[in-house]
This record gives structure tokens, sequence and C-alpha cells, in this order.
């Protein structure tokens, strides 16, 4: 049980970091392998702890918005409201929650500081997406024999590819709120 534990506190904790942290489907991967936990009862911790690290990290950037520039913050509402005046766009944003394969991170950082834009679906997306994801790197576990945790960490610090794919999504992020959007339909 306390293996469990502990992954669930390492993956929360890994989707709390705004940038830099392991990909969670490879923490998953070094717990099934390294603690040889129960496949399905660790890719749903891990579903739900992820989930719970970005709903964190996402009301955390609601909470610190008000430190924000001014302009960024209208900007960024800006484009929330371009993505409420139509369902198609939604429709996307919902899609990349679901789909996307690159850290999350940042999308959940630009959620948070775009009030008008409800975390409940944005988070069931995600967590949809995830279990799927999780479930396909845990079966494949296998690739993995030899890593420990330690390891995956470093390589998220020391991989140059890592650390430029981090780089320019917080630049994306900074740039997002710094474009002026045009107004929303009245």
């Amino acid at each position: 049980m306390s293996h469990y534990l502990l992954a669930v506190a390492v993956i929360a904790g890994a989707n709390l970091l705004p940038a830099f942290a392991p990909p969670t489907w490879s923490i998953l991967v070094f717990f099934t392998l390294r603690h040889h936990m129960n496949p399905v009862a660790l890719v749903l911790l891990g579903v739900l702890s992820a989930t719970l690290g970005r709903a964190i990290l996402a009301n955390v950037f609601r909470a610190i918005r008000g430190w924000l520039p001014k302009g960024y913050v209208a900007n960024m509402e800006r484009i929330g409201a371009k993505i409420e005046e139509n369902p198609r766009r939604a429709f996307g944003l919902l899609t990349l929650f679901f789909l996307s394969p690159i850290s999350s991170a940042q999308l959940f950082e630009a959620a948070g500081i775009i009030k008008r834009i409800a975390l409940g679906p944005i988070l069931l997306a995600f967590a949809g997406g995830r279990l799927i994801s999780y479930s396909i790197y845990v079966s494949g576990a296998s690739v993995l024999k030899e890593t420990s945790l330690g390891q995956i960490i470093q390589k998220e610090f020391t991989s140059p590819i890592a650390i430029l794919i981090q780089v320019l999504l917080i630049v994306g992020l900074v740039a997002l709120g710094n474009v002026k959007w045009n107004g929303t339909k009245k």
C-alpha cells in the first residue's frame, strides 16, 4: 500500500510543477516495473493524481492572475471569449486537452489565467485522454526495465530536447497573452 501512496504523491507533485516535470507516464512505468504494482490500479490512481495536480496548478494560476500584467490577463480573457463564442473552438479546446501528447502544464496555466474557461470539462477531457495514454504506456512498460526514477527525472532536466520543449511552451504561454486579440462578437 505504501508504494501506491508514494506513487500518488510523486504523480500529483509532478503535475503541480509549472514546467520541467518528468512525464507522468514515465513515473507510472517506473512504479509498475520497480514495485510490481497492479497496472490497472496504478493507471487509475495515476489519472486521478495527475488530474488533481493539474487542477491545483490551474487554480494557483487563477489565484495569481492579479499579480500578472493587466494587459496580459486582458489578452488571455479575449482568447477565452473567442473560444466561448464558437462551439467548435470550445470542442477544439477540449480535444486539445484530451489528445495533447506534449506537456500539459502550460495548457492548464493558460486555462487557469482565463477565468471564463470552466476547468471541469477540461479536467474531464484531460483525465479521459490520460486514461488511454497511461494504459498504453504501462502496458508496454517492459521497455524501461533498467531505468530508475532518478534517471527519468535527470533526463527531464538534462535532455536538450526536453528543455527546449519546456522553454518553447513557456515562451508560447507568455506570447499568447501578449497578442492583442480582436474583440468578441456582441
